[in-house]
């Protein structure tokens, strides 16, 4: 039974967007959506127990949920508060040149509504596409656990309120939706880069953060911040293979094994990043872009063109300002001007980072380089993170010997 709640959680988290957002197109309220669904992983938990896993799980998830869409329409037990605009059959209008033709982009285009605010929209479609819980989501903005979750109770509440319908923006619509849509896929990455607890990555949303940014590009092809995100995101899935060892032990970037990058993927993020110039962008995804470029073309650690990505964290710090970009500013500071100015510059960052395991991470590796003792550091690093790859790292800092 454990194996089966451990399946059916990763089916869950990989499959739930794809299915809510085939469901939203039927139903036509998210709610509705969510609760089939819910209402679906609670069957599949019985009947897969008696039965075992299906050949396909996600096909056998959306079937159920469905059908108990349909059932709750039936009885009146969501049509009357929740689904009003829920249809009686499954056609679905071919979609229109420049439309949003997959399911999962479309629910996130469809979550991220301008009735709320950014942060709302993003918090909210994490919740919903990803699957995150309110301490992901949390973890995510480095804000407290409660104000996330009182965010996501008022967007509900907004939405019910204004009465807003999960449809699908028209084209001259996502625009206006991106910044929120941006932000969503980048997070998605970024949680898949590293987890909040567990292992230290999960591949899955890795990929479909990069799936979903191909898709942008696709749709969106004159937007220069979409190809910065694709590039991005691209450079940071090249490294996956070789961001731990043959015993799962994590590797710093500088000891990692560049001949084993993916290049053709670091190919991809070139050449989107190249597009996002000529298209003119110089916004964060593209000068963070640049600065992974940097990383991903150095033929090894010690040429690094560090005095380059200290210039451009100068200038993400312009257009987006923030106590994380001047966290990694403090990284570049200390490769171009020694340790001792890197800690300079981290002086002003404790009180807003006092929750961040690598502020004090990377002031212990600071520390380390001038001789002194960081262990109190690497252990503030480590009471602050729950990723078992980040915790064993930090516990070989602390004590070398084990």
């Amino acid at each position: 039974m454990e194996e089966l709640s451990k399946t059916l959680d990763e089916v869950f988290r990989r499959e739930k967007s794809r299915v809510v957002g085939a469901l939203v197109r039927l139903v036509g309220n998210l709610d509705a959506a969510e609760e089939a669904f819910q209402e679906a992983v609670v069957a599949a938990l019985s009947s897969w127990h008696a039965t075992g896993t299906p050949a396909n799980p996600a096909a056998w998830l959306t079937t159920a949920a469905k059908n108990a869409a349909r059932d709750a329409a039936r009885h009146r037990r969501i049509v009357d508060k929740k689904a009003p605009l829920l249809v009686k059959n499954e056609s679905v209008t071919p979609d229109t040149p420049g439309s949003v033709g997959d399911d999962e982009l479309r629910l996130i285009f469809t979550c991220c509504h301008p009735v709320l605010t950014l942060e709302s929209q993003v918090a909210l479609t994490l919740k919903v596409v990803a699957g995150f819980s309110t301490e992901e989501i949390a973890r995510a903005f480095l804000s407290p656990e409660k104000t996330i979750a009182q965010r996501l109770v008022r967007a509900k509440r907004t939405i019910e309120e204004e009465h807003v319908s999960y449809v699908v923006p028209e084209r001259a619509e996502l625009p206006a939706r991106l910044a929120s849509v941006l932000a969503v896929v980048y997070l998605l990455f970024n949680e898949g880069h590293t987890t909040r607890r567990g292992a230290l990555m999960r591949l899955d949303l890795q990929a479909e953060a990069l799936r979903l940014g191909r898709l942008l590009c696709d749709l969106l092809p004159d937007e220069p911040e979409v190809f910065g995100l694709f590039a991005l995101i691209a450079f940071g899935v090249a490294r996956t293979s070789t961001r731990t060892d043959e015993h799962g032990e994590m590797l710093l970037l500088s000891e990692q094994a560049r001949s084993r990058w993916d290049r053709p993927t670091i190919k991809d993020g070139l050449m989107a990043l190249q597009r996002a110039r000529r298209l003119g962008g110089r916004g964060s995804y593209a000068l963070q872009a640049g600065i992974a470029a940097c990383h991903a073309t150095a033929a090894t650690w010690d040429t690094t063109d560090w005095s380059r990505i200290l210039h451009a964290y100068d200038e993400l710090l312009t257009v987006a300002p923030s106590p994380v970009v001047e966290l990694n500013r403090a990284v570049a500071v200390c490769m171009v001007d020694g340790p001792a100015k890197g800690l300079a510059a981290l002086a002003a960052l404790e009180a807003p980072l006092a929750a961040y395991h690598l502020f004090y991470a990377i002031r212990a590796d600071f520390r380390s380089r001038l001789g002194e003792d960081a262990r109190d550091d690497y252990r503030r690093a480590l009471n602050l993170t729950g990723n078992e790859g980040e915790r064993s790292f930090l516990r070989r800092k602390i004590d070398p010997a084990r």
